[in-house]
């Protein structure tokens, strides 16, 4: 279902472990929601196998990153296994005043400054439906060592500690499921009065009183 126009757009923020599926989620809530804006997040980091530049990730420079830090070009940004991502203030702000909603996937560290900046973001978390399955999932993934799959396995541990900070949990046991659940949460948040207001009242504007 494509999104009705408002006023303003929401800032609809996806975290969750390295491993759980995000992208693929993401992928197929965009194809049903052609109308979200997806936001491509800068990184220091190498491109992994099918991934490109200005699609996946911008991949940068650790020059050119801390050289937008220093500009205040950036929305959030944080260091997440030894690199740099972050997210286009520019960017946001043009869509989200055009009435446009925006998606980003970060992490919970720049999901906390997302939602200190803006109060009124969404943010949700995808999770696995075991611990197993995650680690299942990265082994199967076969594009890092052993000691990098423990690193992220330990990481994802932390990440679950900072659930509470989100709106929603989504459990990612099949995509179709997952991507279901982020709809019906973006339906719902559609129908908050904060967001039909407006339009009602710009209705009633000229509507003389019976």
């Amino acid at each position: 279902m494509t999104g009705k126009k408002k006023d303003r757009g929401t800032l609809i923020v996806l975290s969750g472990p390295s491993g759980v599926g995000k992208s693929t989620v993401i992928a197929e809530l965009l194809n049903e929601r052609p109308d979200i804006h997806f936001s491509v997040s800068y990184t220091t980091r190498g491109p992994r196998v099918g991934e490109q530049d200005g699609v996946s990730y911008n991949f940068v420079s650790r020059e050119e990153f801390e050289g937008m830090i220093q500009r205040g070009e950036l929305l959030e940004y944080a260091q997440y296994v030894g690199n740099y991502y972050g997210t286009s203030l520019k960017v946001i702000r043009e869509q989200l005043e055009q009435g446009v909603d925006v998606l980003l996937e970060i992490e919970v560290q720049g999901a906390a400054t997302v939602k200190r900046k803006c109060p009124d973001a969404v943010l949700i978390f995808v999770i696995p439906p075991t611990f197993e399955e995650l680690s299942r999932r990265l082994h199967g993934r076969a594009t890092d060592d052993e000691t990098v799959i423990q690193g992220r396995l330990e990481q994802a541990l932390r990440e679950f500690k900072e659930i509470p900070l989100y709106d929603y949990l989504v459990i990612n046991d099949s995509v179709p499921n997952a991507t279901g659940e982020v709809l019906a949460i973006l339906e719902a948040e559609g129908c908050r009065v904060k967001q039909r207001l407006p339009v009602l009242q710009n209705q009633m504007e000229g509507v003389s009183t019976l």
